[in-house]
């Protein structure tokens, strides 16, 4: 049985792992990118960002495998796109924790 004000190390956990796979410069310009553009195929975002497309794909895949991103098929084309209510939760999540 929890105490009611026991800390979830799962959550912790989780919450962790979704801030390093932010944290990284890369992944917030391809974050902003698709902020700006809503959905994007790898090639616009490594063109966009002059990146190797080898990087791109790195960086996608570990905000992808975070649950940040998703990804949808279009014929021979993936776009890639940002789950909004995720990083909407994560955001409010840091706010909550800003201290002025």
């Amino acid at each position: 049985m929890k105490k009611k004000n026991a800390i979830d190390i799962e959550k912790l956990e989780l919450a962790a792992s979704k801030l390093r796979a932010m944290a990284h410069p890369m992944r917030i310009a391809i974050i902003d990118l698709l902020t700006e553009n809503k959905k994007l195929t790898v090639t616009e975002i490594y063109e966009s960002l002059s990146i190797e497309q080898a990087a791109a794909s790195h960086h996608l895949n570990i905000l992808k495998s975070k649950g940040l991103l998703e990804s949808k098929r279009d014929g021979k084309m993936i776009y890639y796109s940002l789950k909004i209510a995720v990083l909407a939760n994560v955001v409010e999540c840091i706010n909550q924790c800003v201290v002025e």
